[in-house]
């Protein structure tokens, strides 16, 4: 491995990172209930200068540990103002910086190219960067344990003498992103590791991993007790019921229920478009015959697994351990498999390598098919630009809201945004058209097409269509029509268990919206779910008068209900 191309592998790294990642984290407005929930707390911690428990909504502490929301308020504290783009930049900061460890880890001990196509690999599958771009604590947690796996593997090369500061450093931060698991999942991998390939006795290796996960918890300890000295038994009951009964599928309320091949179908899914090349690939290789019995069958695969270098070994082990944990709670979500994702790009990364040498129909006509994407959104959008594409197409419950998506890209302003469209559409023409494809072309056009592809869908199409959802021009209008007044939520129903406010009118309006139900309000704005309407008058009919704007009735982007915006007072 030569220095120079290292530096030159990691600046090229760096420009991707900005270009597709850092370029339009501000465009689309808040559109889920997750990010402003998220944004939220970092805004009351600038707000109340509380940086241990904030309260958001007017009564509720955050689910989770606080890192992700100090480094959120940090930003912002810099730029003034929790905006859409600082509370995003945290996670694509946590991307960079895991993209780039990972790909000095590799370089280090593998192949520089391989270690540079793996991280283009995991940059550009769809859940990576879909996670790198969105105001969640989940890109963070796993780029801190992914990082924490790479540094205690060094310790590993070194006899597991010394202690992995780094690697103590980052399991502390997982613990503070999202709690214990950000600890046990890279202690359990290079635990294991570390016993398979013998680094150490089992009494030793047991002894040092229990010392760094008691070093890694000293500094999250010193917040929980914070935090319990402020929250009380309320904060306690929060803790073991996201941290344990979560595990163990005993919560009092519902969240992410999924069966265990739940996993595989988002995994496969998360990879896309590269899930395709797999399938591509698939077509040309010749049956394999499994022989002999299932006892020389499994001596076999050990046989092979020993004989595999530790790099391989350790990245399979990464991938193996953190899936089946992960399958075992009833709750999962896509998103909580994101520290496999290195691992399995390292993989497929050797796996691209193979077939641009040996077999490269496959990754042309992978190719291709992005190719033809590309001029397919181009020709799309100009149809739907030329008012080719009629409003009548759409039908049903949700036809309003695709006509709504259908005039916000026919009203779309050019300007700068022809260059950020024009870019897939003149990667695809340059493959399509290359009279002869070199190797290097052929590896590489995928991952550029790809990236192209999501540029475009980062700068334009998805702001474009998503703003339409957003609620905060129902924030804006507040702040217009009762700018001093305070605004109420009346919701009595849950989503998956989690108490619900509308999270998106409330960080907009900076944290104003607190519930009907916890206060006893004398007048004021009051945003009333259709649903609830029935509920809410026969419990206050008797105490309070409605009576609502024009034009009021919208849909909620956090749970996609109807509600109405009513000024209420107190009958006399």
């Amino acid at each position: 491995m030569k220095t120079d191309d290292v530096k030159q592998y990691s600046m090229g790294l760096a420009v991707v990172c900005l270009l597709s990642l850092f370029l339009f984290l501000g465009e689309s407005h808040f559109h889920t209930r997750g990010e402003p929930r998220e944004a939220l707390v970092a805004y009351a911690m600038i707000d109340e200068g509380n940086w241990t428990l904030p309260t958001t909504n007017g009564v509720d502490m955050a689910y989770k540990p606080p890192l992700f929301h100090w480094a959120v308020a940090a930003v912002s504290s810099v730029t003034g103002k929790v905006t859409e783009y600082t509370s995003r930049m945290p996670s694509a900061i946590a991307l960079t910086m895991m993209l780039w460890v990972g790909f000095l880890f590799y370089a280090r001990r593998s192949n520089v190219q391989v270690a540079w196509l793996a991280a283009l690999i995991t940059l550009s599958n769809f859940e990576v960067h879909r996670a790198g771009v969105a105001c969640r604590v989940d890109m963070l947690l796993a780029a801190l344990m992914v990082c924490a796996l790479y540094a205690l593997y060094r310790w590993t090369e070194r006899g597991l003498h010394g202690v992995p500061w780094w690697g103590i450093g980052c399991l502390s931060g997982a613990i503070l992103t999202k709690g214990p698991v950000g600890l046990v999942l890279p202690c359990l991998v290079v635990g294991l590791f570390a016993l398979v390939r013998k680094k150490a006795t089992l009494g030793r290796i047991v002894l040092s991993m229990t010392g760094v996960a008691v070093a890694a918890c000293v500094l999250p300890a010193c917040w929980y007790y914070a935090a319990w000295q402020q929250g009380g038994d309320a904060f306690l009951r929060l803790v073991v019921e996201e941290n344990v009964l979560r595990f163990l599928g005993k919560m009092t309320y519902t969240s992410h229920e999924n069966p265990w091949h739940y996993n595989v179908m988002t995994l496969v899914a998360g990879f896309v478009p590269y899930t395709l090349l797999l399938l591509f690939s698939l077509f040309p290789l010749r049956r394999v015959r499994l022989s002999g019995s299932l006892s020389a069958r499994w001596h076999r695969l050990a046989d092979s697994l020993r004989k595999m270098d530790d790099v391989r070994l350790f990245s399979l082990l990464s991938i193996v351990v953190m899936f089946v944990f992960y399958c075992i709670p009833k709750s999962k979500r896509s998103v909580y498999l994101l520290p496999v994702y290195p691992f399995v790009a390292y993989f497929i990364a050797e796996y691209l390598l193979y077939l641009v040498r040996c077999r490269p129909k496959p990754v042309r006509v992978f190719n291709s098919v992005l190719s033809g994407l590309s001029l397919l959104l181009a020709v799309v959008f100009v149809a739907v630009r030329c008012g080719l594409v009629p409003h009548t197409l759409f039908q049903g419950s949700h036809a309003a809201e695709n006509i709504a998506f259908l005039r916000a890209l026919e009203t779309l302003p050019l300007g700068w945004n022809v260059v950020v469209l024009a870019v897939p559409l003149v990667v695809a023409v340059c493959w399509l058209c290359a009279p002869r494809r070199s190797a290097r072309q052929t590896l590489y056009a995928g991952i550029v097409l790809t990236c192209s592809l999501l540029w475009a869908l980062d700068g334009v199409y998805q702001p474009t269509v998503l703003n339409v959802k957003s609620n905060r021009r129902v924030a804006e209008r507040i702040l217009r029509e009762a700018p001093g007044e305070a605004v109420y939520s009346y919701i009595t129903r849950t989503a998956e268990g989690n108490r619900l406010h509308p999270f998106t009118v409330n960080y907009y309006l900076g944290n104003r919206v607190v519930p009907f139900i916890d206060f006893a309000p004398s007048a004021g704005v009051l945003l009333l779910d259709e649903k609830e309407y029935d509920g809410f008058t026969a419990r206050y009919g008797d105490t309070y008068e409605l009576e609502e704007w024009a034009e009021s009735r919208y849909k909620s982007c956090d749970n996609r209900e109807m509600t109405r915006i009513y000024r209420f007072k107190r009958k006399s």
